[in-house]
């Protein structure tokens, strides 16, 4: 089956966050690229995203299949999501997020 421009698209965004990530660290890589589009994907290209993932489309990178797990799923509880909820507010000035003065625009890089 070939992908929409659309899917390349995402599959593209996906691995360049990914090779980026590569460049890390690797106890923060998985957490970097589950943190990244967990904070910058809107729900719709999350929501294609794991369709993409459950049906296996695409050709990912083997760090974006395994930060898969610590993404947000649109709909579902942030239990087991990293970079949102409570520990997003967790790393902002009192624990507060972007009214407190955290950046949207702020690295997605983990701290150690």
């Amino acid at each position: 089956m070939s992908l929409s421009h659309t899917d390349e698209k995402l599959v593209r965004m996906a691995n360049q966050i990914a090779v980026f990530f590569l460049s890390q660290p690797e106890e923060v890589r998985i957490e970097g690229v589950a943190t990244h589009i967990n904070k910058f994907w809107e729900p719709r290209m999350r929501r294609r995203f794991f369709e993409m993932i459950d049906q296996r489309l695409g050709d990912f990178l083997p760090l974006v299949l395994s930060a898969s797990s610590a993404i947000k799923r649109p709909g579902e509880p942030d239990a087991g999501a990293v970079g949102v909820g409570r520990d997003a507010a967790a790393g902002a000035p009192g624990g507060k997020g972007p009214a407190a003065g955290e950046s949207l625009s702020e690295p997605s890089i983990p701290e150690a």
